[in-house]
């Protein structure tokens, strides 16, 4: 019962109660449109409340959301190639999608859909209907943070949809069930975001102090953070003064890097409480094949007793680029160069061949003692492996850049700190050795984008990063097969988006696609 610690008990419960009924009625929800499912009798208490809440982590979690959305980001770079051109991912590898493309319009859906369940609930939890059911101040008090805890994944499902579509639908609490959603530009989504998040902010509980997997100001301030350091994508503007201020609150609460790099993810990365910041939880007792488990079981040629689940998928590898990133193919020197080569070429010469490309046993169904975590369902391979939105590491990284691109307020010294603390980590198990460590003139902006693709990479940073470098779709960086080629090649640029799907363009008036598409 260890993962149960830090209050889960409850949460995962009714995770799991949600689920039966939602695999029950998943057929229904692609007809009928989700916002049919409330009622007065689920809203007349608490405890009704946080079920709701719970039923709308379980759809982020649960439904394909995450996996999709890896897909996007790094199939999309040199992170990784697809040996089985999953839902037509390998679109992704060629830079070449159209809104026509299937595999662009799963994130879409996935996102719209999480936004419309958070809409549903900051309606049933508005001000004039607390006071309708009667709940008293402490009551009410209560329900709010769940509220603020419900615009704060809608805001981060809107930025998914900001960070890939450019200018989606904008629904809302109050279009809900009544009209078309109007579409929104993207420097707008970005204001309404930066106002939301920072209004929520009194709202949520303090950093550290809310359950496992629910998010506190903590996850409000990383979202900012990361918001601000791709401003100028978003909005021409440059927002790195504020980067590093939204940084610096996190990294003043307390928060520290684990020891060792090989427990990020782990089947008990619970107990990662001082680095993770906001986490997608998982537990074997509930069935989904597109949770962490393809993380686990996806990169090819890893066996079962590495990934503490069962054989491989063959699904997924690396470009050659990414192992050139690191000093050696393993963790000789740095630790997080887990790349598994056994029977696997490092050149990739066919996207399809799954032993063309090393892969990584990062993911691990394990305990940090090395033994697989005990399987409470029927398959015998579902993942325990919480997955990390926020953690400390991507800010220190944040900060870091932010000063190097000349925002105020920080400081040099403090950003190589943050780095080799990083480094110390990855070369010696220990973020105060100096074994990693670099100087000063080495941190560059250079440094930063390749030192970000060696932390954090399979972690849905990718395509992200390298469009805020300049360097998806330009010739200023070619991987194997970008563009569809092997030795690579730049793209259009209008593929630093996604169009929006033409069967959304088809069902709403109010949407205009965006320029190039």
């Amino acid at each position: 019962m260890e993962k149960f610690k830090n209050n889960r008990f409850l949460l995962m419960v009714m995770i799991l109660i949600f689920i039966v009924n939602l695999n029950s009625c998943t057929e229904d929800l692609n007809k009928v449109p989700l916002n049919t499912v409330t009622s007065d009798k689920q809203f007349n208490s608490v405890e009704g409340y946080k079920q709701g809440l719970v039923s709308v982590y379980s759809n982020l979690a649960y439904s394909t959301f995450l996996r999709f959305y890896w897909s996007m980001q790094e199939y999309s770079t040199d992170m990784a190639v697809s040996t089985w051109n999953d839902g037509g991912d390998g679109i992704y590898h060629e830079l070449a999608w159209s809104a026509d493309s299937p595999a662009i319009a799963n994130v879409y859906t996935a996102a719209m859909n999480m936004i419309t369940l958070c809409n549903n609930f900051i309606n049933e939890s508005s001000s004039e209907k607390i006071a309708a059911r009667g709940f008293t101040a402490s009551q009410a008090a209560e329900i709010n943070q769940f509220k603020a805890e419900v615009r704060f994944l809608r805001a981060y499902c809107f930025w998914i949809l900001m960070d890939s579509y450019g200018n989606p639908p904008f629904p809302t609490e109050e279009t809900l069930g009544t009209t078309p959603p109007s579409q929104i530009q993207r420097a707008d989504l970005f204001a309404f975001l930066e106002t939301e998040l920072k209004e929520i902010e009194t709202e949520l509980a303090d950093a550290r102090t809310n359950e496992w997997g629910r998010p506190d100001k903590a996850a409000a301030w990383a979202l900012l953070s990361r918001m601000y350091l791709n401003g100028k994508t978003y909005t021409g503007n440059e927002y790195y003064t504020e980067a590093i201020t939204y940084a610096t609150k996190i990294i003043n609460e307390g928060y520290a890097l684990e020891t060792r790099y090989e427990w990020l993810m782990l089947g008990d990365n619970h107990l990662n409480i001082n680095e993770f910041i906001f986490t997608i939880n998982y537990d074997n007792t509930n069935q989904t094949w597109y949770s962490t488990n393809f993380l686990a079981l996806g990169p090819a040629g890893v066996p079962a007793s590495i990934n503490g689940m069962s054989s491989s998928w063959q699904s997924f590898r690396f470009t050659q680029q990414v192992p050139a990133l690191f000093p050696t193919p393993d963790t000789s020197i740095d630790k997080r160069g887990m790349f598994f080569t056994s029977g696997q070429n490092l050149v990739v010469k066919s996207i399809s061949t799954s032993t063309d490309g090393y892969s990584s046993f990062k993911y691990r169904n394990k305990d940090r003692n090395g033994n697989p975590i005990e399987q409470n369902n029927n398959f015998g391979n579902l993942s325990d492996i919480d997955f990390p939105v926020f953690r400390l590491a991507e800010i220190y990284l944040t900060y870091a850049e932010a000063v190097l691109r000349g925002g105020s307020g920080g400081s040099n010294a403090l950003a190589l700190s943050y780095i080799n603390q990083i480094r110390g980590r990855a070369y010696a198990n220990n973020p105060s050795s100096t074994s990693g460590n670099i100087t000063n003139t080495q941190l560059t902006l250079d440094f930063i984008l390749d030192e970000r693709a060696r932390e954090l990479y399979w972690e849905t940073h990718r395509r992200t990063d390298l469009i805020r470098y300049n360097k998806l779709t330009t010739g200023a960086y070619l991987w194997a097969w970008k563009g569809n080629s092997e030795f690579g090649r730049a793209v259009d640029d209008k593929y630093n988006l996604f169009p929006i799907p033409t069967s959304d363009l088809l069902a709403n008036p109010n949407l205009k696609q965006i320029d190039g598409f």
